[in-house]
């Protein structure tokens, strides 16, 4: 069969250690849709049975976790957390979902992703041993000796037993498990006696496996709560906040809901994720490493009640907390090497309503400050770390701007819910895109790793981006009466390279073929700046940041 990404060459390039194990994990990847065929309360429970062939049991009873669910904000919330432990001088380990560009991003110890050479022996160790209990139990079944018929786990299952594995092994003060998708039955939510639980803010997301209603959400999201440990949640609506108060009190669980973190409390600093949104994360992530440092000992009654004051460690943490992929800013540099102007992307993974207004308040803000600073993390081999470029005054700063949206969106994902609340945000602040393109995803959703990469098949099937494009052009003839320009000047001759024009959006049959395009711009509009929203899905995010790094 052949590979997807093969590029036609008759010699293959020897398989890496690396790739072997990640071509092993992604043959857990079921293709089965995600609800309807599996019964989610059996499929969890088996858990507990991957628990015990992995021995994990008491590592996990023993560890100090911090556990996080929530509809938006779950891996900002959980950033700032291990930052501000990480600070405070404990060994941390931090598990989030999904990961950009490499799998090993969602296995951090002491905010770095861990490296290949230990990625490998704990993989190994967890897949050797699940695969061998897993024929002995087929072995066992087909001698009618047992009716436990235990297979391999699915994908996410089994990077959740692997983080508890590699973080009881590295043997971290404090474990931050951000939940996966909902809670109840999130493989996270094997965690029987975690030190704190968070709830971040609760919308509309994963209905169709979630429920329709945000009390039924809330129902599952409070499904990691348990009998006497602390909660804390952020200011809910009305329907959301009674079930998380009713499953608290059936549970005995304190509860408590936390403010926005008071911007005075940084002493001048601000929070190192960018966006109005984070100080709701960052005041939640305060309760929480306050109530894990208290419950293990490390501190007295006394910080949650400093309202005017934060201890050193606290203001460090949240000013140095860093993300990919949420609100963060990218300069490309292959445009800016070869001209005076610029193509800057501005990356935020939202994909819920909620998140999609707070993307276009933090790019409409982002934009107008000619004298901003742009923070941008930059992969650095095992860690990413912070690169500030500064917004030149002089030329640069007289340039024209244009502003471009590149959107991509998961089909189970309604259009007509996202992108009104972007571009009405955006217009409210004075923002109009002047093209809003539309591509398909690049990574193939059956592969992890670098081979994942489908070609540029001129075959593939465009029917979801055509009718997001029709989305969008039918709003955008609903706001004929506002200042849009879409036919200016610079945009005039795109029409050769996409699948499907139209005045105000393109289709195109590839990300990369829209990055040449954009590239193509630049150059041939040398008193331009360029700057590309890039939203709907983490996953169009991590394809940019992989393209745009290179």
């Amino acid at each position: 069969m052949a590979q997807e990404g093969d590029n036609g060459s008759s010699k293959s390039s020897p398989v890496t250690p690396y790739e072997e194990a990640l071509d092993a994990l992604s043959s857990l990847i079921t293709r089965r849709t995600r609800v309807g065929d599996v019964n989610m309360g059996d499929r969890f429970n088996v858990l507990f049975e991957y628990v015990k062939m992995l021995d994990l049991e008491e590592a996990i009873s023993k560890m100090k976790i911090i556990h996080v669910a929530g509809t938006k904000g779950k891996g900002s919330t959980c950033t700032f957390t291990e930052s501000i432990l990480r600070n405070c001088g404990f060994r941390t380990g931090l598990f989030t979902s999904p990961h950009l560009i490499d799998i090993r991003e969602r296995f951090r110890i002491d905010g770095v992703e861990i490296c290949e050479e230990k990625f490998l022996a704990y993989f190994w160790w967890c897949y050797d041993r699940l695969k061998f209990s897993s024929l002995v139990s087929h072995f066992d079944a087909a001698q009618e000796k047992t009716n436990d018929n235990v297979p391999m786990p699915t994908f996410f299952h089994f990077l959740a037993l692997l983080a508890f594995k590699i973080f009881s092994a590295e043997q971290v003060d404090v474990s931050i498990m951000e939940v996966g998708l909902g809670g109840k039955y999130d493989a996270t939510n094997v965690v029987q006696t975690p030190i704190v639980c968070g709830i971040t803010s609760l919308g509309y997301d994963h209905m169709e496996i979630l429920g329709n209603t945000l009390g039924e959400i809330a129902g599952e999201k409070a499904g990691i709560f348990k009998h006497h440990i602390p909660a804390f949640t952020v200011p809910q609506p009305d329907e959301a906040m009674h079930v998380l108060e009713e499953k608290a009190s059936q549970l005995n669980v304190p509860i408590q809901v936390t403010p926005p973190l008071d911007v005075k409390l940084l002493n001048g600093l601000r929070l190192g994720l960018q966006g109005e949104h984070q100080y709701l994360n960052a005041g939640l992530a305060v309760a929480l490493c306050s109530t894990w440092l208290k419950k293990t000992g490390h501190l007295e009654d006394t910080c949650l009640e400093q309202i005017h004051t934060l201890p050193q460690q606290f203001i460090k943490g949240l000013a140095t907390a860093s993300m990919q992929g949420r609100a963060q800013i990218v300069i490309d540099q292959q445009t800016n090497k070869e001209t005076s102007n610029e193509l800057v992307f501005y990356l935020d993974g939202a994909h819920s309503p909620e998140s999609m207004e707070a993307c276009a308040r933090w790019f409409s803000i982002a934009i107008k400050d000619q004298d901003q600073t742009l923070f941008h993390q930059k992969p650095d081999n095992s860690k990413f770390s912070n690169e500030v470029v500064k917004m030149h005054h002089g030329e640069k700063a007289q340039q024209k701007s244009t502003q471009i949206l590149l959107f991509n969106c998961m089909s189970v994902r309604d259009p007509q819910l996202l992108l009104p609340r972007l571009m009405k945000t955006c217009a409210d602040n004075g923002v109009y895109f002047k093209k809003a393109l539309f591509v398909p995803g690049l990574s193939v959703y059956h592969k992890v790793g670098s081979h994942a990469l489908t070609q540029n098949d001129i075959n593939i099937d465009l029917s979801w981006q055509l009718t997001l494009q029709r989305v969008w052009e039918n709003l955008m003839q609903g706001n004929k009466g506002r200042s849009i320009n879409a036919s200016s000047e610079e945009l005039k001759d795109d029409i050769e390279m996409s699948a499907s024009n139209s005045e105000h959006s393109a289709v195109f049959s590839s990300l990369p073929v829209a990055i040449k395009w954009l590239r193509d711009r630049v150059q041939q509009n040398h008193s331009t700046r360029f700057e590309v929203l890039v939203t709907g899905s983490l996953h169009l995010v991590g394809d940019v940041l992989k393209l745009v790094k290179r």
